[in-house]
């Protein structure tokens, strides 16, 4: 009689999946690894964008910020009393307090600028920040930029300026104007992060935000306080998911990513906020919309093209040097 295995025959091509899968991974360079998690924190930062955009129609902003940040601190509780004190520990200070008054900056500016624009609108005025992060990478960081990634980010440019079109005689509003500012802020906090995560964990980087961002918004938040139905409750609890998951998703791409090297990904999110509008507000983009994501996603692609290139001739010794 056969002897029963002691490992289910589905549980052993799990176990063997997931074998190949980190095997892969792990061949990967670390540029690639940062632009696969930049990808996804994109995907879900248009849909927190939604989200805060469905909100904003009942909720004051610094409402939204207020419970979205105590939700995700909620979330990351089990984490942090796990790893307690440790989750708490950091090594520096002081680069913690300039990223979380840079986030509630952005938050507040981004959010706004969200609620009261047209959702593509708002998401490519926020690509300023590829531009911001790519200047600061130079002075901040000292990253050694080249010709394959200014190529892909002036290319992605032209892809926001054919959508934009720029000198049609539109005024830039007040919202305009605080979305520039948010990605002034939001591509410094991003050069803060490159640093943070050398010294500190995603959960420690993490819980700094949603505790101190929570905390410099509860006055106005409450000051402002509108009472919440359960579909509110809802978006709400949604929205700390979402945000929660784009963040570890955006520290996890810049821990393994040079700043610049990832920067030029963010215009994928253009592509996301399309499909959203027609799906969620039933707005279909303009055809210079389509001509500009296919720029956009075309650049996007030639850059990871080049980091996979890049990262086999790493492998064999065979890269020059600085040329990427």
């Amino acid at each position: 009689m056969p002897v029963p295995s002691a490992e289910p025959e589905g549980s052993s091509s799990s176990a063997a999946l997931k074998t190949r899968f980190s095997e892969k991974w792990q061949s990967l360079s670390n540029n690639t690894r940062g632009i696969c998690w930049a990808l996804l924190a994109t995907f879900l930062m248009a849909v927190m964008s939604t989200i805060i955009k469905l909100l904003g129609d009942r909720l004051h902003v610094t409402q939204i910020l207020m419970l979205r940040q105590f939700f995700m601190l909620v979330i990351s509780a089990p984490v942090i009393i796990r790893g307690f004190p440790g989750s708490l520990k950091t090594q520096a200070p002081l680069l913690h307090l300039g990223r979380i008054l840079l986030a509630s900056s952005a938050m507040y500016f981004g959010f706004t600028a969200v609620i009261h624009l047209p959702l593509a609108e708002s998401t490519v005025i926020g690509f300023a920040r590829t531009f911001f992060i790519t200047i600061f990478a130079v002075f901040f960081l000292k990253e050694v930029i080249g010709i394959h990634r200014i190529s892909a980010t002036i290319l992605g440019f032209i892809g926001v300026m054919v959508i934009v079109q720029p000198g049609t005689g539109a005024e830039m509003s007040v919202y305009s104007f605080m979305a520039i500012l948010a990605s002034a802020c939001a591509a410094l906090v991003g050069i803060i992060l490159r640093k943070v995560t050398q010294v500190d964990q995603p959960i420690t980087i993490l819980t700094f935000q949603a505790t101190f961002v929570g905390l410099i918004m509860a006055p106005f938040g409450i000051y402002n306080w509108v009472s919440i139905d359960l579909n509110d409750a809802i978006l709400l609890l949604c929205l700390a998911g979402v945000s929660w998951g784009a963040q570890m998703s955006n520290i996890q791409a810049l821990k393994f990513g040079e700043a610049s090297a990832i920067a030029p990904f963010d215009y994928i999110r253009l592509v996301y906020a399309a499909i959203i509008s027609v799906v969620i507000f039933g707005v279909w983009p303009l055809w210079t919309t389509y001509l500009g994501g296919a720029i956009i996603v075309a650049a996007s692609l030639y850059t990871l093209h080049r980091e996979t290139v890049l990262g086999k001739k790493v492998a064999t010794g065979t890269a020059p040097s600085k040329t990427h």
